[in-house]
């Protein structure tokens, strides 16, 4: 029996998937549905462990039970077990006992789900991503009313606040969005807060997460964003190729918008799937609909000349999930410099394989607990596709700790295995720079351009450290966005941990063997 609010339902099967396992986790959801049973069901969000789902949870008088991608025959089993009202333990990789009517996800107390904090992610996996009520058991009201009855409270709260921008296409990234509230809100030229939920970088999932999960969490917080600095328009910008996020989007914001009537329309607009689309600015000329997508020259920033020349806040989901952690109370923890916490996603090689939340005083490597390794790790590549090179991930989640340890902020850490080779794998970074980059700036055009004859030069026995670190100095300085200041960081961090396979390079080995010397 399908219902829209399983959360009171018992017994109940929920079936948590997220766009990599959509497919299966519907067919598992059929299985379910067409056994006859009383039991309700619902379609859930991923709770962010891809290895894990279709994640099925039967849950029965306080007890659920937990089926990492069961076959049809068990779905099926499930479902008519739970009928009697009897927890199917057998073949459970986990059964937990909780608060009938918990609103966040019941957690083993050990093995991967038992990772992280789940602050802002308490709901996925578990709610319906879309049901309001359901929502609204995680707190005792809408973010959106309380900012329509007392908006100086939200306002004041967030601008007195030390909580960081979140993800490279934030306008805040790393630093405290105080000021761009600031901004935005002394000035009067009729202002508007765009989401910006247009992320590329496929081991980048935090974003991608809460869209497909808790897509309220995000909308909530923004609305209320809306209301507190005097917005009249919320924009919500995806990928093109993000159809559940999508969706689900333009639910949850119908839905918000039906029970509070705040008059701000809600527009969910997308993007192509271009990693440069993703960066503030050129999120701003995408949503325009401009056909040419360029980093903007800056100042003025977003907050003063935005979205067809109207001041504009612009964050990312997951620094709205932690202005929606803030409004709730639970904003102050972690570290002083970096309250809150940081979604990490853990990829290997191949695919991306868990999102875990950390306290951002928490160090990289509590991350490694929620997922499985078959085999072990030469380095990791931290903060995503123009992250930093390094061998050890015990270094704080915070980002003043990751800036320090010359690490990347995008809530990525690549484990890279024993066959990689760090000089190839950072000559395909600076190719796709090379490549990918919008042209407006010579810095990022031509000094990409250049990374990669310098890479190519090593092959030829020229290894020219000193003029890498120094073309990666003004790049990191003068481009005029963050594409252009991270695009060397994988080779500068490269050279300082890996330096002695750069030397065999040009001496004409490769210590892994895979590079074909001519």
């Amino acid at each position: 029996m399908a219902d829209g609010r399983v959360i009171d339902g018992t017994p109940a099967v929920r079936v948590a998937t997220g766009s990599k396992s959509h497919g299966r986790g519907q067919e598992l959801l059929r299985v379910a549905n067409e056994a006859d049973t009383s039991v309700t069901t619902a379609a859930v969000g991923s709770v962010g462990h891809v290895g894990l789902e279709p994640l099925v949870m039967a849950t029965v008088d306080g007890k659920t039970a937990f089926y990492s991608r069961p076959s049809t025959e068990r779905m099926e089993t499930i479902a008519t077990t739970l009928e009697e009202e009897t927890a199917p333990a057998g073949g459970a990789m986990a059964v937990v006992e909780h608060d009938p009517a918990t609103p966040v996800l019941p957690t083993p107390e050990t093995g991967p789900l038992s990772v992280g904090s789940r602050r802002v992610l308490g709901g996925c996996g578990w709610l319906t991503p879309t049901n309001v009520d359901e929502y609204t058991d995680l707190r005792d009201d809408l973010f959106t009313d309380r900012a329509k009855d007392d908006p100086e409270s939200v306002r004041t709260a967030v601008m007195q606040s030390d909580l960081r921008g979140r993800g490279r296409g934030d306008a805040s990234t790393d630093t405290s969005i105080a000021a761009e509230w600031t901004t935005v809100y002394e000035t009067s030229d009729d202002p508007l807060v765009v989401v910006n939920g247009n992320e590329a970088d496929d081991h980048a999932d935090g974003d991608r997460l809460l869209l497909e999960s808790a897509p309220l969490t995000v909308v909530d917080a923004a609305l209320s964003s809306a209301i507190a600095l005097r917005a009249t328009d919320v924009v919500i910008y995806l990928s093109e190729t993000e159809t559940i996020a999508y969706e689900r989007v333009q639910e949850a914001a119908s839905a918000l918008d039906a029970v509070t009537d705040t008059g701000i329309p809600i527009r969910v607009v997308t993007g192509p799937d271009e990693y440069t689309a993703g960066e503030p600015t050129m999120a701003l000329e995408a949503i325009e609909g401009n056909h040419r997508i360029e980093a903007r020259r800056q100042p003025p920033g977003p907050s003063e000349y935005g979205v067809n020349g109207r001041p504009t806040l612009i964050h990312t989901p997951r620094t709205f999930a932690q202005i929606g952690a803030l409004l709730a109370g639970n904003g102050s923890s972690g570290a002083s410099s970096d309250p809150g916490t940081r979604l990490i996603t853990v990829a290997d090689d191949d695919s991306t394989l868990a999102t875990t939340e950390l306290s951002t005083d928490a160090t990289l490597d509590a991350a490694l607990s929620a997922v499985e390794l078959e085999n072990g790790w030469h380095g990791a590549c931290v903060g995503g596709v123009f992250g930093g090179m390094t061998r050890s991930l015990d270094v704080p989640a915070s980002a003043p700790g990751l800036r320090s340890a010359h690490l990347g902020t995008n809530g990525v850490v690549e484990l890279l295995g024993e066959s990689t080779c760090m000089v190839a794998l950072v000559g395909e970074r600076a190719t796709f720079a090379k490549e990918t980059n919008c042209g407006r700036c010579v810095p990022c055009r031509e000094g990409t351009k250049q990374l990669v004859y310098i890479l190519r030069r090593v092959y030829d026995g020229e290894y020219k450290s000193e003029i890498l670190r120094e073309l990666a100095r003004v790049m990191r300085t003068t481009s005029l966005c963050g594409f252009g200041r991270d695009a060397s960081r994988p080779i500068t961090t490269a050279m300082e941990e890996f330096e002695t396979e750069f030397a065999a390079h040009a001496k004409g080995h490769c210590p892994t063997g895979i590079c074909n010397q001519s």
